[in-house]
């Protein structure tokens, strides 16, 4: 009897709780019946206005857990980074569309019925719109064109130079070495001159600028340039096609100019600047080793040499006091022997030209004759 007791007890209980919840929902009906917009044959209630917005956020959410999704499979299994990045935004995009198309039937609005506001729309894209649109159209065509992707290092006409982090509907987001973001508008990247340092190979050619004094031994510049050039560990190789140069490139106003050609490793072609001045400074080191003078322009009148003394001794010669004979200091470095003199005398420049002509050798115009010695 208890048990049969407590039965009916429960029965009773829930025929309470549904009895509320249907007068709930009564409650609820009218207002989610209430009519916001009726004009044209198109009736749009509450309840079809909340429908249509729950099932945005549905798909929103599911557009996310998607991408999420294909990001740590990427993770997962070490694929191509820029390619689950393009797959996951395009996936989004789509379900993004989806769900609108779903939401406006929903809503009892029919994809017809914007056939009537196509011209005005047309000519929204025109005026007010049209750089959104542009800017939308060419993230599509980066994200396909695969010209540019994350984690490419790139350079815009404007100067702004960074490593490619997000491509999303309005602009692409770069991140410089200074941890700056910076938002690019994607049209920006389609219609301008864009150099993508890693395009097809990340390894990069750096040309680092020096001078020394006339007179300077240039077989010793080289020696202590290249020397240089292997002490910084950025440069890809210290020998062969790819090792360091040195050229002398220019006679200047007052120092030879040279140029310091090594070939960077990938890590190092994503930060210029820094490792520009790191060869400056391993420049520099040697330079001073080997006793090499760093010209500067001077504009000032002075007696260089006075009896065959110079700088210290020439004043202590006008002042009238006895100069002590000294020895010339000689360099901390050795100077080249005559065997390294001989292998530090080729010419790398003319060296790099002969064997790029070897390597794309000249096509013959087109209907030439071709002499029988060549044959």
């Amino acid at each position: 009897m208890p048990h049969a007791q407590t039965a009916r007890e429960l029965h009773a209980a829930g025929e309470r709780v549904r009895d509320a919840a249907q007068d709930g929902w009564q409650g609820v009906q009218p207002f989610l019946d209430y009519e916001l917009v009726r004009v044209a044959g198109l009736d749009l209630t509450v309840g079809d206005l909340a429908s249509a917005i729950l099932l945005l956020m549905v798909f929103f959410a599911l557009s996310r857990f998607v991408g999420r999704a294909l990001t740590r499979y990427g993770e997962r299994e070490g694929a191509n980074a820029a390619s689950i990045y393009t797959v996951s935004r395009v996936l989004r995009y789509a379900l993004l569309f989806v769900g609108v198309l779903v939401a406006l039937e929903v809503a009892g609005i029919p994809v017809s019925k914007f056939t009537l506001f196509a011209g005005a729309i047309g000519v929204g894209l025109g005026f007010g719109l049209q750089a959104i649109f542009n800017n939308f159209l060419s993230g599509l065509i980066l994200l396909f064109d695969r010209s540019i992707k994350i984690g490419d290092f790139v350079e815009l006409e404007s100067g702004v130079h960074g490593v490619v982090r997000d491509i999303k509907i309005r602009a692409t987001r770069i991140s410089t070495n200074d941890n700056l973001n910076i938002l690019v508008p994607n049209a920006e990247f389609v219609s301008g001159r864009v150099v993508n340092w890693t395009l097809l190979e990340a390894s990069r050619r750096m040309r680092i600028p020096f001078g020394v004094a006339y007179g300077t031994d240039k077989e010793t510049v080289k020696k202590a340039a290249l020397e240089a050039a292997c002490e910084v560990p950025f440069t890809l190789a210290k020998d062969g096609p790819r090792g360091p140069q040195v050229w002398l490139v220019e006679f200047g106003e007052s120092r030879l100019e040279f140029q310091l050609i090594v070939w960077l490793n990938a890590e190092a072609t994503r930060r210029p600047s820094a490792v520009k001045a790191a060869y400056n400074w391993a420049l520099h080191t040697a330079l001073q080793r080997y006793g090499i003078d760093i010209p500067f322009p001077q504009r000032d009148l002075h007696v260089r040499s006075l009896f065959g003394h110079e700088g210290a001794e020439a004043i202590a010669v006008l002042s009238g006091r006895v100069v002590p004979e000294t020895d010339e200091a000689a360099p901390d470095a050795p100077l080249p022997t005559p065997r390294e003199r001989a292998a530090l005398a080729e010419n790398d420049a003319q060296r790099d030209v002969e064997r790029e002509i070897h390597e794309d050798p000249p096509v013959a115009p087109t209907g030439a004759a071709t002499s029988p010695e060549n044959e």
